[in-house]
């Protein structure tokens, strides 16, 4: 079926809306409040399945992104637990400052920044090495004792290495970084949650881009609901999705065909030699 052709979700989101609870402080000049798309952030209406932040680096979308994520006490993947973050702080005091407006107040879902990721993958490579180090150990360890006492005593180890490849596939290693991150998030993924992603498009190609949109198609028919911070045009292209501006204050709705993202690109791949030709006049 086609994107165009996929029947209209008809299940109700669980984040509806973000707010700050009072006006910021004029005076307060602390990060996150010194960001001037979050001291003058509007309520923004989060009620669309997938809700895109785009705008340039710096400019707060990823900041709010970390804040809601503390203010709903989603887990994280991939690092330290939100509430737990040394350098996450500073979102925390924001998130004591938003409000979040709920249909149905949930915790299953998760947050994941894409530069977690492969903190992610070194760890989960790491806790594989141990079981199978731990395997080789009890063959030595039994080597003399029948096949049964043998299997009892690496039952643990080789049921938690059956459910690393069931959740994450077999030697994640193997794979590109794309593949892992793909599988990683439908690894995870449980029906019904908010789940909250910071540039997942950096670990991809665009053909894993498009993987990834054919993924967010598929889990919103299980009643989930995306809030994503991206620079991807490709990814901003999914069908019905709500986009905020976070160049330009306040923080605004804008369409598909008027985000800088998609205007450049396409400008771009229109006339590269026009963009290289004025590159190297600049430079």
């Amino acid at each position: 079926m086609s994107v165009a052709a996929r029947p209209r979700q008809q299940s109700v989101p669980h984040l509806l809306a973000v707010s700050l609870k009072q006006p910021a402080a004029a005076g307060d000049a602390a990060f996150p409040f010194s960001v001037a798309a979050i001291r003058t952030l509007p309520p923004l209406d989060l009620s669309a399945r997938v809700t895109f932040f785009v705008g340039e680096n710096g400019s707060g979308k990823s900041t709010l992104l970390e804040g809601i994520a503390a203010a709903a006490s989603l887990p994280t993947v991939g690092s330290t637990e939100v509430a737990r973050d040394g350098t996450l702080a500073a979102q925390r005091r924001l998130a004591s400052a938003l409000r979040l407006a709920w249909t149905k107040r949930t915790h299953r879902g998760f947050f994941l920044r894409a530069e977690d990721f492969f903190g992610f993958q070194r760890r989960l490579a790491g806790e594989r090495q141990e079981l199978e180090q731990r395997l080789t150990e009890l063959d030595q360890e039994y080597r003399d004792r029948s096949s049964y006492a043998k299997g009892l005593a690496a039952g643990p180890a080789r049921a938690s290495l059956a459910d690393m490849e069931r959740r994450y596939g077999r030697d994640p290693d193997a794979r590109s970084h794309g593949q892992a991150f793909l599988n990683l998030f439908q690894g995870r993924f449980v029906p019904g949650g908010l789940y909250l992603l910071d540039e997942p498009e950096a670990p991809l190609s665009p053909q894993n881009q498009l993987g990834l949109l054919a993924i967010l198609l598929d889990l919103i028919e299980r009643d989930a609901q995306f809030v994503i911070a991206t620079h991807s045009p490709i990814l901003l292209a999914f069908p019905g999705a709500r986009i905020y501006s976070f160049d330009g204050l306040p923080v605004h709705p804008i369409a598909y065909e008027e985000t800088d993202h998609v205007a450049l690109t396409r400008a771009f791949l229109n006339e590269p030699q026009r963009f290289l030709r004025r590159l190297r006049e600049d430079g």
